[in-house]
């Protein structure tokens, strides 16, 4: 039995420990945003957070999760059903194609953003290098980033490093 706070819920899961997160969130609690793309970490489909870190949930097993806070792709909005500003930018810049990394790339971008509000292109890249669209939107998906930082609010320096000591 494991304990997975999903989106901020906390769920009961009785599933073998070693099993992978993927398939809990999937079969078990029934959140199909999180893709299954190649089951060896590799292409970044079933990319979640833990604990406010990207992480592929393909390889991940529900013992490391256990206790820890995840959100998937459907817990990025807010609860009144606002879109995050990187799902919008993803819809205003026609990223999806097949549509099936999205979910996982969206999830590594705001893992980016999260760290870097205003990312060059090289954070960009260097964020999003593990994330593979067969579609090829590379540049619609650095665009759509692109756009969703310049909405989101960047944090104030007491914000991002604490109170200055007195």
């Amino acid at each position: 039995m494991a304990t997975l706070i999903v989106n901020g819920s906390a769920q009961e899961v009785s599933v073998d420990p070693n099993q992978p997160l993927l398939w809990a969130l999937r079969e078990n609690l029934k959140l199909t945003g999180t893709k299954f793309g190649c089951g060896i970490a590799q292409c970044g489909a079933c990319t979640v957070h833990v604990d406010g870190q990207p992480v592929r949930s393909c390889s991940t097993p529900v013992s490391f999760a256990d206790g820890k806070q995840i959100t998937t792709i459907e817990g990025l909005k807010s609860a009144d059903g606002t879109l995050h500003a990187l799902q919008q930018a993803w819809i205003d810049n026609q990223v999806p194609q097949c549509g099936y990394c999205q979910s996982g790339q969206i999830m590594s971008a705001a893992a980016l953003l999260e760290e870097k509000p205003r990312p060059t292109d090289a954070d960009i890249d260097s964020a999003m290098a593990g994330n593979i669209c067969r579609c090829g939107m590379y540049l619609r998906i650095r665009k759509a980033i692109k756009d969703a930082a310049a909405t989101l609010p960047v944090p104030t320096v007491l914000e991002t490093e604490g109170q200055p000591n007195e």
